[in-house]
């Protein structure tokens, strides 16, 4: 989004057209919406950032519900912005630490400073895009009381007096629309400048979930969190922010309902046990946070192979931290043997699921050229040293 668009965004005319159309999805919706828009006398400036708009709410709505509807995006503002789900869990950490004024640095579109905000606590929020920052001052206009949006860099902001602060360092290329993942190295503001204000003052900072575990200072607390089954981030915490014989973290937020597991550090994991009744997947954020050890002996269970992420067990158990599969039998991880055995027991629809080893799921499930009425779950991986299908139904 450039300037001229962001001004014609910014005017009741194109608010009420927002509001006003209809569900723009396919690219016949967007032709049929621009040419009666500009058939109509609009302006192409106004004409396109309404067409983006109601497309971008559209999107908008599984990360924050109906919240969106009441909110303006630009494209990669709307990819890198938390969930509403889980802002809510990070303003509440810092609501339960008792701190009452959070410099949201790196704020982007205001997703994490209205969490914030909702929870009663004040917020300066810091962005360096000019246009993002006038976007988040747009969605964080109902709070005015409570938020200030300044636009520049967080490394040169004004933030005495705040007691805490929440870092979302950008970890993509400058940009409205197309952008790109940049190394640790290229973050902006440096991790060792975040780093370094985490040690000064209560901070949470937000990474991806697959950021280098070495790099991890040990004095700070790390929470991985998975939402509906994708491992969204990991939250680096400092000073009271982070949890008294807390080191690793795994929250599961799934719907309306979250469960965590926690511990002092790394889990041991349980010995290697043969094929059971029950294969278990655990969550990403279960395996990034490397607590499966924990979940094992909840379960009764332990893994199939040496650095598989699959647990496996008799008991009749289950958990909020990984997927339950009754195991109905195996075979060799071959795909004409697995054709003709998917053929004769009639399922044409299979779930393929891998690990530790190399196959692409989509075109091994083109070989076994499924047909049939019935369904089910398949996991090639190892177990013990030996190369294995494991034919299970999701519970």
């Amino acid at each position: 989004m450039e300037l001229a668009e962001l001004d014609a965004l910014l005017t009741p005319e194109a608010m009420r057209l927002i509001d006003e159309l209809d569900p723009v999805e396919t690219a016949s919706d967007v032709a049929r919406t621009v040419s009666r828009l500009r058939a109509a006398g609009h302006g192409p400036e106004l004409v396109s950032a309404v067409v983006g708009q109601v497309r971008l709410r559209q999107r908008a709505a599984q990360k924050f519900g109906e919240f969106a509807s009441r909110m303006l995006f630009t494209r990669a503002g709307l990819e890198q912005a938390t969930r509403m789900s889980v802002s809510a869990h990070h303003g509440g950490r810092f609501a339960r630490a008792g701190l009452t004024s959070v410099a949201d640095l790196g704020s982007g579109i205001g997703g994490d400073s209205l969490a914030l905000a909702a929870l009663g606590i004040r917020v300066l929020a810091i962005e360096a895009d000019d246009v993002t920052a006038a976007l988040a001052t747009y969605n964080l206009a109902a709070f005015r009381d409570q938020v200030e949006v300044r636009q520049g860099l967080a490394e040169e902001a004004d933030i005495t007096g705040v007691q805490g602060a929440w870092l979302d360092p950008a970890r993509r290329t400058k940009g409205h629309t197309e952008t790109r993942r940049v190394s640790a190295a290229d973050y902006s503001p440096s991790l060792t400048w975040a780093f370094a204000l985490a040690r000064t003052m209560p901070t949470g900072i937000k990474l991806g979930p697959a950021f280098d575990r070495d790099e991890i200072p040990e004095e700070f607390e790390a929470q991985w969190i998975s939402v509906d089954g994708s491992t969204v981030e990991l939250v680096l915490w400092s000073g009271p922010l982070a949890r008294d014989g807390v080191g690793r973290a795994a929250l599961v937020v799934r719907g309306d309902s979250a469960h965590e597991i926690t511990a002092p550090h790394d889990a041991v994991d349980e010995p290697l046990r043969a094929l059971g009744r029950y294969l278990y997947e655990p969550e990403g954020a279960v395996i990034r946070a490397r607590l499966i050890g924990e979940v094992a002996r909840a379960l009764q269970a332990g893994p199939m192979s040496d650095g598989i992420a699959y647990l496996t067990g008799d008991e009749d158990r289950t958990s909020p931290f990984a997927a339950r599969f009754r195991v109905r039998e195996t075979f060799p991880a071959d795909p004409k043997t697995l054709a003709r055995e998917m053929h004769a027991r009639g399922i044409g629809t299979l779930e393929i699921k891998k690990r530790g080893v190399d196959i692409d799921p989509a075109e091994f499930r083109k070989k076994l050229k499924l047909r049939g009425s019935g369904s089910a779950t398949l996991f090639i991986t190892r177990a013990g040293d030996k190369r294995v299908a494991v034919l299970a139904d999701r519970e």
